[in-house]
């Protein structure tokens, strides 16, 4: 938990501070580097960045790998250099479960916005999953599809649960974000998961923080329980 944790500031710092430079890597050719955490504990697998151009964000990948030949066997889907702001491989962070059959991958996709992708790995293949999102749960909509409220930033966090024979792929999720709505209604439908920040020019900013356990079933569908009140930022 403490190495965790300390991932999970990383992020934070990496995307609420406006000033915090973007992270580069000059990958050499032919380098596929691990990211952080990037290590299946079976010690068959990892996922592995590379990067073209000075900044290395040129046709930015990340990989699925064979090890310990580190072999590559697929690029995995919804990371590339449209969605990515950093390029070096410690930017990047590998959540796998226990039975390495699924991988959480963390990165920055904006600024101030942090993407999480989930896979299911069989084999040599990696599927990419239906991210679960605490915010649609609550509201019944996400806020990619919602033409009246912006994304200032979005943190979430995925940390696997205990190891537990009979539910290997349970998990917590934490889903952190700050938002400028039309409508102030929307403080009230989110209840206790949210609080009124300072009036923006732009809308009512809303600063809205839940959490949940979840399970991965065999189909690869993700079930979640019911979002609670996550901490706020001046209470972390």
């Amino acid at each position: 938990m403490p190495h965790r944790r300390a991932i999970l500031a990383l992020l934070l710092t990496l995307a609420v501070s406006p000033v915090f430079a973007t992270a580069e890597h000059k990958y050499a050719k032919g380098e596929y580097a691990i990211i952080l955490g990037g290590k299946a504990p079976n010690g068959k697998l990892s996922i592995a960045a590379h990067g073209e151009g000075d900044a290395g964000s040129e046709n930015f990948r990340l990989s699925l790998m064979a090890e310990p030949a580190h072999r590559k066997l697929m690029t995995l889907d919804n990371v590339n250099d449209d969605n990515i702001l950093d390029s070096a491989p410690d930017a990047f962070h590998a959540a796998w479960s226990a039975d390495s059959r699924i991988v959480a991958v963390s990165f920055r996709s904006e600024r101030h916005v942090v993407t999480l992708n989930i896979y299911a790995v069989d084999g040599r293949l990696a599927k990419l999953l239906e991210s679960p999102d605490l915010f649609r749960d609550v509201t019944g909509r996400t806020v990619d599809s919602a033409n009246d409220i912006q994304v200032r930033s979005s943190v979430p966090d995925f940390t696997w649960a205990a190891f537990n024979p009979a539910a290997p792929r349970r998990f917590h999720l934490t889903d952190y974000r700050v938002l400028v709505a039309d409508d102030a209604r929307l403080l009230d439908k989110l209840g206790p998961l949210a609080r009124a920040l300072k009036h923006d020019g732009d809308g009512n900013m809303i600063e809205f923080s839940a959490e949940a356990d979840g399970e991965l079933l065999p189909d690869g569908k993700i079930r979640m329980g019911k979002p609670q009140p996550g901490k706020f930022v001046d209470s972390q």
